[in-house]
């Protein structure tokens, strides 16, 4: 399984805790998730499900690139994904899907670099930054007795537009 984990892009500033669920893209967050999800549809890539945090910047990115690939149908809202979230949760929920599947999972850092190091690593313990808008491709993702996978790449927005 490929699995790929995208951060929502730039949102306005968080003004108190009751308001981060709601929190929206920004004009720049929204233009660049477009670009991101422009080069996705380049590369051809294909997703089965695309996973997103309940929160309102992950839910937009998750909607821009499901328009953008013709793929709304395959929009799903895990719970999980919102921060605070399981890592292990996560996986499983993954792990649920066929062997063959890609799965596009979009919610929120520190999580979804805990995530990664969890799957690449076994534990919490890789130094990695998703950047917003950053997108990262783990190939060979299974779930047996703990999570696995190999990191192939982990790529900012600005990387993905020089690879066009």
């Amino acid at each position: 399984m490929n699995l790929f984990v995208l951060r929502h892009g730039k949102a306005g500033p968080s003004t108190d805790e009751s308001d981060d669920r709601k929190r929206a893209l920004t004009d720049d967050g929204r233009n660049e998730i477009r670009k991101v999800a422009r080069w996705m549809r380049s590369k051809k890539f294909e997703f089965g499900i695309i996973a997103t945090s309940p929160l309102t910047r992950a839910h937009e990115s998750a909607e821009i690139v499901a328009r953008s690939l013709g793929r709304k149908d395959r929009l799903a809202v895990w719970e999980e994904l919102a921060p605070g979230g399981d890592p292990d949760t996560i996986c499983y929920h993954v792990a649920q899907s066929r062997e063959d599947a890609v799965v596009l999972l979009i919610g929120h850092e520190p999580l979804l670099s805990m995530l990664i190091s969890r799957i690449i690593a076994g534990n919490d313990t890789v130094s990695l930054v998703l950047a917003k808008g950053g997108l990262a491709k783990i190939r060979n993702y299974s779930f047996d007795k703990r999570p696995s996978g190999d990191l192939q790449w982990l790529l900012t927005p600005g990387q993905m537009m020089d690879m066009r």
